[in-house]
This record gives structure tokens, sequence and C-alpha cells, in this order.
């Protein structure tokens, strides 16, 4: 981590050292760590997170990378029944995610070595494109895994991601968040915030009421949607956001997220 406080607070604009930062995230029901899906210091940044709230209560770590059908492959490879090549094949790595799992190896392995749960966080990517093309009415009930309608997105939320991918771009239909062409888009992110809103309150329900570690891209986490705007719906409203910041990076905006980590200098970009 660099410097002495490396983590800044948006809202406040408080400075806090890691062990502070770490004593206040733990304080609540869940903290979604965000992330650059290619950038291996993000990964490295949340192992150090996670470990540092696993130190001051029980953790259970949910996942985006895998659908919630492989939480028994999940299961058995925290309970050391696998070998990491059984656990990538039985897990379906390159089908169901895709990235290279050495970024995200280390993550797996302080699970297993620290007896910490894991759980899946997605969909089937059907349900996405089927509520994306005609809404929640157009799946009959026993295709839903579960999930109930998403919240709407806030208007901050629509105006992030659609930035997020390309915004107002030549040739694009939508020309605003508010265009009606762009809701399909916002429907089919809104049932993957929902289902990963969906298993992380199942997983914070457990007994013992362990801390929810959420491992997601920032896609879904910023701006007050996404999974939180879809957790509060469900009733679970003490949640943090944390993302990592490398000195590249634009700089922190109030409303962001709740708690900005800096990174060192040196950290590779994304795609690196």
């Amino acid at each position: 981590m660099s410097g002495a406080t490396p983590w800044l607070l948006p809202a406040s604009g408080a400075r806090l050292g890691h062990a502070g930062a770490l004593a206040w995230l733990a304080g609540a029901d869940a903290v979604l760590l965000g992330e650059r899906h290619d950038r291996a210091a993000d990964h490295r940044w949340q192992v150090h997170v996670a470990a540092g709230l696993a130190a001051h209560r029980p953790i259970v770590m949910g996942f985006e990378m895998f659908p919630a059908r492989l939480d028994p492959v999940l299961a058995d490879w925290v309970g050391g029944g696998l070998s990491e090549g059984d656990f990538l094949a039985r897990a379906d790595w390159s089908t169901v995610w895709g990235f290279p799992a050495e970024l995200y190896l280390p993550l797996f392995r302080f699970c297993r070595e620290m007896g910490v749960a894991m759980v899946g966080l997605n969909c089937r990517r059907d349900l996405v494109r089927e509520v994306g093309a005609g809404g929640w009415e157009s799946v009959p009930d026993d295709a839903r895994e579960g999930l109930t309608p998403a919240r709407p997105s806030p208007p901050a939320y629509r105006r992030f991601i659609y930035d997020l991918t390309g915004g107002a771009r030549p040739g694009r239909v939508a020309t605003s968040p508010e265009d009606p062409a762009f809701d399909r888009f916002v429907r089919a992110q809104e049932v993957w915030d929902r289902a990963f809103a969906t298993r992380i309150h199942a997983a914070a329900g457990r007994p013992g009421a362990p801390l929810v570690v959420g491992i997601i891209g920032l896609g879904h986490l910023l701006w007050g949607g996404g999974v939180p705007w879809q957790l509060a719906d469900l009733g679970l409203r003490d949640v943090r956001v944390a993302i990592p910041s490398a000195p590249d990076d634009p700089p922190p905006e109030v409303g962001m997220a709740d708690a900005i980590c800096t990174l060192p200098p040196g950290v590779e970009p994304a795609g690196a």
C-alpha cells in the first residue's frame, strides 16, 4: 500500500491508514471489492484486503467469476479435494469466465488455505439475454434461478454504465442514458446486479452472520447503483464498496465508492 494513509473515504474526505480502513470496512454486512478484471494489481489488493478483513471476523467470499450452480465445486476446492487443474476444469473456467486463471488463483488459494467458504454470484448468460430482450415477465418463474425482478437503477448509475460503454458515440442508437433505446442494455446489466446481490444476501444470512466479501467488477458497483442498490432493495443496507486506484486512474469523485485505496506507483495498467 502506498504511504501511511493510502485510503480515502470520498464522502467525508477522511484519509485512513490500512488498519483503520480495514477496521471500518469490517463493521459492514458486506464489503464489495471492485476490480478491473485484467489488472493483476487489483487482485493482489483484493487478497490483502480480504486477509485483513478475515482477521477482524469470519468471512465468506462471493465471486462474480462463478455461477451459483458451481457452489459444490467451490466447496470441494476449499475442502482440499481438488488439485488446481481439476478445480479449473470442473469449474469450466475458460467458458464461464475466460480471463487468465493466474490473475485469480491467489484469491482462490487464500480461500483454500484459510478455510474461507466461496460462493458463486453469477447466473446463466441466457437469463441475462432473455430479460434484456423482453423483461422479467418474458421469463417463466422456474427459469429465473430464484431471482426477483431488479429494482430500477438510479440515474447516476445509468449514466455511469452509459459512459462506460462508449457514451454518445457515432452510430449508437441510444443518444443519452435516459433514452429508452438504452433500456435493454440496462435491463441486462440489472440481471447481473440482482443475481450478485441475491447470492450475497443469502450468504450474509449464514450462521454466525459472516461478513460477505464480494469480488466483483467495477462496472457493477459504482455511483450508488448496481449490486449495492439491489442489496438495499433486498434489505441488506450496510454495504461498503471499496476500490483500488492506480496513479494513472482518473481522480476519485464523491459518490463514486465508499472507500478508495491508492496503489503504489509502478502498478501495471489494465490489459498489460
